[in-house]
């Protein structure tokens, strides 16, 4: 078996996995920052909430295109 094959495929689905979760918390974070009403800027943080969200959604999409062997053909 070869180890350091392993451990590189183990760091690459802890960093993506890190990255999916900080991703999706600032997201959220932004869109309730956005709702308050204290807020000079709304738009411009729930513009970046999507932005957070949109990149979340396409690093899903390049997993799912990574795993199933049908669209990597």
């Amino acid at each position: 078996m070869k180890w350091l094959e392993l451990l590189q495929v183990a760091g690459a689905t802890l960093v993506s996995a890190v990255v999916l979760v900080v991703l999706y918390s600032l997201g959220v974070r932004l869109t309730a920052v956005a709702a308050d009403a204290g807020n000079k800027s709304p738009a411009l943080a729930r513009s970046l909430a999507y932005v957070c969200f949109a990149a979340c959604g396409a690093a899903v999409l390049f997993g799912i295109y990574l795993i199933v062997p049908y669209f990597s053909k």
